[in-house]
C-alpha cells in the first residue's frame, strides 16, 4: 500500500480534488519503475526527481531550468536530518511527528531552494522552536489556572 504522509507546495489552477489525483499519479509512476532505473521521471513538461530509503521515498517536482543534482542532494540531506533527528527515521516517525518533519523541512528549504546547509545548525534551531512550543504551553497552563481561579 502507497500513500503520501508528507506533500508540500501547490499546483497553480487545481483544487484539492486535482492535487490528490496527481499525487496517486506521481505515486504509480515512481512506485512502477524498477530500482535500477535512473531517480529522474519526466512529468508533464516538470522533472519529478526521487530517492527510495527503505520503505520510504522522497520526491521533488523540478522545473525545466532546476539541477536534478542538486534536487538529489537536497533530499539526500533533508533525509539525513530526519535520521538524525529521530534516530533511524521510518514511516511512522512521519505519521505521528509530520509536524516536525515539516519544520525541518521549512529549516532546510526556501522557496525551493536550499537554505541551511548546516544539519546541525537545523536540529539546533529545531529545538529551539520545541522550546518555544512548551513554554507556550506552561504559560497557556498557567494562565488557564489563573482565570479558572480568577472565575471562582
Amino acid at each position: 500500500m502507497v500513500f503520501t504522509i508528507l506533500s508540500k507546495g501547490e499546483i497553480p489552477g487545481t483544487g484539492t480534488f486535482k492535487e490528490c489525483s496527481i499525487i496517486r499519479e506521481l505515486n504509480g509512476l515512481i512506485i512502477s519503475r524498477a530500482p535500477k532505473l535512473c531517480n529522474f521521471v519526466e512529468w508533464r513538461g516538470f522533472t519529478v526527481v526521487y530517492k527510495r530509503y527503505a520503505s520510504l521515498y522522497f520526491c521533488m517536482c523540478n522545473d525545466e531550468e532546476d539541477n536534478e543534482l542538486e534536487t538529489l542532494t537536497i533530499i539526500h540531506h533533508y533525509v539525513e536530518t530526519l535520521d538524525r533527528y529521530f534516530g533511524s527515521v521510518c514511516e511512522l516517525d512521519l505519521i505521528f511527528n509530520f509536524h516536525k518533519a515539516y519544520f525541518i523541512l521549512d529549516e532546510i528549504l526556501l522557496a525551493g531552494a536550499m537554505q541551511e546547509t548546516s544539519k546541525r545548525k537545523t536540529l539546533r534551531l529545531i529545538a529551539a522552536q520545541e522550546d518555544l512550543v512548551e513554554t507556550a504551553k506552561m504559560e497557556s497552563s498557567s494562565l488557564s489556572k489563573v482565570i479558572a481561579q480568577a472565575t471562582k
